[in-house]
């Protein structure tokens, strides 16, 4: 009678253990998830967006040179065109094609005035605009994208200003600060639902 207690106890012993360290291991599968998850979402929290052209935007009095000598562009960043509906924004596919405007070997042809171009792979891409004329006049635009983590002259907060107070100390120091603040709310976040998780 008491080996079958016994038994029956060690039995019991041994399935709180399997449980616990089931509920242990999912804890630990749980926390390395949320933390792949924080570093994804860490990345694109510092992606940059650029407004082409600054505050003048995607329009023929913009210089292009000018506001481009700025910037920094990353793998992950965007740019955004915002334009009115006398302009459009094509793609080119070649060196070739954006010295001699020539649009009709275009890659890609928006028009919504808001567009957003995800810059995905580095290398080099080009812009201009598909309004007869437009591209001989300057509205055109190179982008160079360097595989890198973005740099602090490519922030949200100093994309949009001119090229010289985007790299005055107060926008580096605001660009690093907002980018430090959104990879700790991140984390932070990871880690308390993975403690939280890890105690079920």
């Amino acid at each position: 009678m008491k080996e079958t207690k016994l038994k029956q106890n060690r039995g019991r012993e041994t399935k709180e253990v399997g449980k616990a360290k089931r509920r242990k291991m999912v804890g630990h599968k749980n926390t390395i998830f949320l933390v792949m998850v924080a570093t994804l979402m860490a990345k694109e929290a510092l992606a940059a967006q650029h407004v082409v052209g600054g505050s003048q935007g995607w329009d023929q009095s913009t210089d292009f040179n000018s506001w481009i000598s700025g910037q920094t562009f990353q793998v992950g960043d965007q740019l955004v065109f915002k334009y009115s509906s006398l302009h459009s924004v094509v793609e080119l596919g070649s060196e070739s094609a954006y010295k001699n405007c020539d649009i009709s070997s275009a890659v890609k042809t928006m028009s919504s005035g808001n567009d957003v171009v995800k810059l995905n792979k580095p290398g080099t891409r080009y812009f201009t605009c598909g309004t007869l004329g437009h591209c001989g006049q300057g509205m055109k635009v190179k982008i160079t994208i360097g595989n890198g983590a973005s740099s602090p002259s490519s922030s949200p907060s100093s994309s949009s200003s001119s090229s010289s107070s985007s790299s005055s100390p107060a926008a580096i120091s605001a660009a690093l600060t907002s980018q430090g603040f959104a990879s700790f709310a991140v984390l932070i976040v990871a880690f308390s639902v993975s403690t939280m998780l890890s105690l079920f």
